[in-house]
């Protein structure tokens, strides 16, 4: 498999965060042929097809490393996910699928980017068997059976379009959001490729330039958004804050916005 410089730092940044079944997953993952081709072939479509920005295999790593970033900010003030707090399993089969369905979500984009988070629950099925076939034995059918529920609501949610009702999903969603960084962020519009006066999308997607997750002062996540200019204000307003505002997470998320050496606004 042939992975960009961009590709394997994120995958050891997440491997060396990981643990447990968790970072079994990941190693699974990593190592998967067909995923890596279908992953590779999802950024060519969107790209040089459709004239998106990154949907690729660093794109759903960045994701992944994102919504594990906000799962480990959760797990340390306490917080108990859909599958602890309904007794269904325990909190590390909750990273299980906030990892999945982060790292598989945009599968779908190897088709079409209409109703692409439908498509990518149909292309990511079987995958998602054979991985957790792996992590679980015979005798946890249940928990299989309630992880990957979990995993399809995070792909069916990923885009904000249709109301999901988990805490893991609701990562999932944030997680995505977040990768908005020089003008990677995704917009429901087909960008030109060459911009022209007056596309705000263009202009304020490449304004941002970082975006960090760290623990937060009132609450467990802190999202601060760095931008170079003001007109990426709009892509916040469009692009993040509409996922934010959808997740289940919401309650758990400060959002901050900054202009270069500016006052910080306050989202959230």
């Amino acid at each position: 498999m042939k992975k960009s410089n961009k590709q394997i730092n994120l995958e050891h940044k997440l491997l060396n965060m990981l643990s447990d079944k968790t970072l079994k997953t990941a190693e699974i993952i990593f190592k998967h042929k067909e995923l890596q081709a279908m992953q590779d072939y999802a950024n060519i479509v969107s790209i040089k097809r459709l004239g998106f920005n990154d949907h690729g295999p660093v794109h759903m790593r960045k994701a992944a490393l994102n919504s594990m970033l906000m799962f480990d900010l959760l797990d340390a003030k306490g917080i108990k996910l859909n599958l602890e707090s309904e007794g269904v399993a325990q909190n590390t089969d909750s990273k299980v699928a906030v990892f999945i369905a982060s790292i598989l979500h945009d599968l779908g984009m190897t088709v079409a980017r209409d109703s692409h988070e439908w498509v990518s629950m149909v292309m990511a099925y079987k995958y998602i068997d054979e991985i957790l076939d792996q992590i679980y034995s015979a005798k946890e059918l249940q928990i299989k059976v309630a992880v990957r529920s979990i995993i399809m609501e995070g792909i069916f949610g990923h885009m904000a379009t249709h109301k999901i009702h988990s805490l893991e999903a609701g990562l999932v969603l944030v997680g995505d959001g977040c990768d908005m960084e020089e003008g990677r962020a995704r917009i429901p519009t087909l960008l030109r490729n060459d911009p022209k006066a007056g596309d705000i999308h263009r202009y304020s997607a490449s304004s941002i330039k970082k975006v960090e997750i760290t623990q937060g002062e009132n609450k467990p996540i802190k999202i601060e958004v760095k931008m170079s200019q003001s007109v990426g204000l709009f892509q916040i307003e469009e692009v993040l804050f509409p996922k934010i505002k959808s997740s289940p997470v919401k309650q758990f998320i400060e959002l901050y916005a900054q202009v270069r050496d500016q006052e910080k606004l306050k989202y959230l």
